[in-house]
């Protein structure tokens, strides 16, 4: 008897893993902005000047680097940027800065440089402060535009705007839910199925930004 009722036990929690993990699949409907009649922002400028709007370079570059399926793992790079398909939550936006022609290594150590008593950094390390989420929120503070944190003004939350929380952070999808909340796109951790998911409600937001 006991044997029975620990091998349903097993079957349960294995039926209710795979469901959370699948959820995106079975139950999720995806919609976009157009449904909920939301205007698509579209920055005036374009940094690289290719021909692409600074937001939509953004949102680009990050899903080009998520399609790479990066590996979750910390760790240091001499180079600054990783150079193997290793990454973390900051990666995700780092490549959209990179996309759109920022090259934020260099933007958040002069920061840092210039302002280190408010980085409250006593060592600078230009490889690895750039991928930290504390410094990134304390520069998108600093350079770029504050938006709101309540995320059932829809029509305020962008594809292409970053997402800041406790010790991660995140860039918002062009896929919305039912209830036109954007989907998010971040790396949390090695077990992650998807990169691109319907969460952004799942975590306290400490701040939403734009980048130009």
């Amino acid at each position: 008897m006991k044997k029975k009722i620990l091998i349903v036990s097993i079957i349960l929690v294995l039926f209710f893993f795979i469901a959370y993990y699948l959820k995106d699949i079975i139950f999720y409907k995806e919609y976009n902005a157009s449904y909920f009649h939301i205007e698509v922002y579209k920055s005036s400028i374009d940094k690289d000047q290719d021909g692409i709007d600074d937001q939509t370079d953004f949102l680009n570059g990050v899903k080009a680097y998520i399609a790479t399926k990066p590996k979750y793992k910390s760790k240091y790079y001499a180079t600054g940027y990783p150079t193997d398909h290793y990454g973390v939550c900051t990666d995700v936006v780092i490549n959209g800065f990179r996309s759109a022609g920022y090259d934020i290594m260099e933007l958040v150590n002069e920061d840092i440089k210039e302002n280190q008593k408010l980085y409250n950094i006593e060592i600078i390390d230009k490889n690895i402060d750039f991928r930290r989420v504390r410094n990134l929120e304390i520069y998108l503070k600093r350079h770029a535009i504050s938006l709101t944190t309540d995320v059932q003004e829809i029509s305020l939350w962008q594809e292409g705007d970053i997402v800041v929380f406790k010790n991660h952070i995140g860039v918002l999808s062009d896929k919305r839910n039912k209830k036109g909340i954007p989907f998010l796109i971040h790396h949390e951790s090695p077990y992650q199925l998807h990169l691109e998911e319907d969460v952004l409600e799942d975590f306290t937001i400490l701040g939403h930004y734009r980048i130009s």
